[in-house]
């Protein structure tokens, strides 16, 4: 059985969230009304895991939730409103130690969880056996603290870019569940003239997608974008694949562009990672890729990374050992795709070594650094 807590202020919410797992026959279940009661339940009532609601009286789920995460860390589901304030809350608890998240649309309650009944289902059966990457720790006040699971280097307020110059090859990321804080470990450590523009396609509502590339933007010397038209490829740039669409690569004359097309009914997950590997291998030499699949729930994008390497691209596959669901790179490993397996903090300056190499001495530098490394 999965002991499971819900939080909600909202009492119809709580008896339609509970109805939902119970007729999954293997849920034990307790509700709280606020983040008083949640916290005070995950001390008694020990969760597998939790959903958290943002918005509550007494104490709201982002405070609940550092509370949690400092007394007896649990996987969280945290669940938001469709708009760029639930957005951005919704991040911050990501950075707080949620694992995921489920975007509640609009409409009654009832209509609403029926729209997101499997995703939040698969969401919290995922989580109760997720790795929880951060962990926050309490001070001599009292006050709840994040801490980061390695230390990173200060990022610039406003950091310093070059200006973008033709590229050469082209990073492609496939990521899901536990995307965020990961690509957040990862991408801000890539220099501002980083050679290669970087194409994300993390899954994730088309609400949130623009937000959370703005927040990338802030954090990072790279440019990050949504791609939400047609964008030239450049050099020194983070494409985000705007949510409910598909991010795909295209050629416009002499150049490469990012697209965002409607999602395709083919593929289960979007931004699809396999349609977008697929583009960039119709394009792009594939020694002139590097792929990284990074943590997320199933197999999106195995079959498509796994080709890049069988034509002499380079595919990076998070280790389970940092991994928050380890099901997407788990995948791409099974299937003999993976040049390398890393932790996540050690996955851009190996992004940066590859890439360094393939600029000062062309494509035949990679043969002798292509074997499989655990």
């Amino acid at each position: 059985m999965i002991r499971l807590l819900i939080v909600d202020d909202s009492a119809l919410m709580r008896r339609q969230l509970s109805r939902l797992f119970e007729e999954e026959g293997d849920f034990e279940i307790q509700t709280a009304r606020d983040g008083v009661e949640a916290v005070e339940a995950n001390r008694t009532f020990e969760p597998d895991v939790i959903t958290l609601d943002i918005h509550m009286p007494r104490m709201d789920g982002l405070t609940a939730l550092a509370h949690i995460m400092a007394e007896r860390p649990v996987p969280v589901v945290m669940v938001s409103s469709l708009t760029q304030e639930g957005a951005l809350a919704t991040f911050e608890a990501l950075n707080l130690g949620a694992v995921d998240y489920v975007a509640k649309p609009g409409g009654t309650i009832t209509l609403s969880l029926e729209a997101v009944r499997d995703e939040l289902i698969a969401k919290v059966r995922a989580a109760a056996g997720a790795r929880l990457r951060r962990r926050t720790t309490r001070t001599a006040t009292g006050a709840a603290v994040r801490q980061p699971r390695t230390p990173t280097p200060p990022v610039p307020e406003t950091p310093v870019r070059s200006r973008p110059v033709k590229t050469s090859g082209i990073v492609v990321i496939g990521v899901s569940t536990g995307g965020p804080a990961t690509l957040e470990e990862i991408l801000p450590k890539l220099p501002a003239d980083f050679p290669w523009p970087v194409l994300v396609a993390q899954h994730m509502p088309a609400a949130f997608t623009g937000p959370f590339a703005q927040r990338l933007d802030r954090l990072c010397a790279v440019r990050v974008v949504e791609v939400a038209r047609p964008m030239p490829l450049e050099a020194g740039t983070v494409y985000i694949g705007k949510g409910e669409a598909d991010l795909v690569v295209s050629r416009r004359g002499t150049r490469l562009v990012a697209l965002a097309r409607p999602a395709h009914p083919d593929y289960l997950w979007h931004p699809s990672v396999e349609l977008l590997g697929r583009s960039v291998l119709h394009y792009v030499d594939p020694r002139q890729i590097v792929a990284v699949m990074l943590t997320g729930m199933g197999y999106d994008g195995a079959e498509a990374f796994t080709e890049i390497r069988r034509q002499g691209g380079r595919v990076i596959a998070e280790s389970e050992q940092s991994a928050v669901v380890f099901g997407m790179p788990a995948e791409v490993i099974k299937r003999g795709g993976a040049t390398r397996i890393l932790p996540a903090e050690k996955i851009a300056d190996q992004l940066i070594r590859w890439i360094q190499a393939t600029e000062r001495h062309g494509t035949e530098a990679i043969q002798s650094d292509t074997t499989f490394r655990a």
